[in-house]
């Protein structure tokens, strides 16, 4: 079972959206490769309409911490655990 589009499934798909942003959003996701959250995330100001380019910011992170010692769940921003006081590695 394939896990993506092929260009004339997208196609069809742009020609069935029944509104001009349904197009461009689904020509958005299949050519930039951007999740739905980060295509609706676009401002004016993102777009390099000179270059041609388009700057994304990723929202998403898959990141789950926690302490190594004790288990606790741990924030981006921690530098020591909470509950057990360890040091976190690579923390600033």
């Amino acid at each position: 079972m394939k896990a993506y589009l092929e260009p004339e499934e997208v196609a069809r798909l742009e020609q069935a959206a029944s509104n001009l942003r349904d197009r461009i959003l689904i020509r958005l996701l299949f050519h930039l490769g951007c999740r739905i959250s980060e295509a609706l995330a676009l401002k004016v100001e993102d777009i390099d309409f000179t270059r041609g380019t388009v700057s994304i910011v990723h929202l998403k992170r898959r990141m789950k911490l926690s302490c190594i010692k004790c288990g606790a769940r741990l924030g981006l921003s921690h530098s020591y655990c909470p509950k057990c006081g360890a040091k976190i590695d690579g923390a600033a």
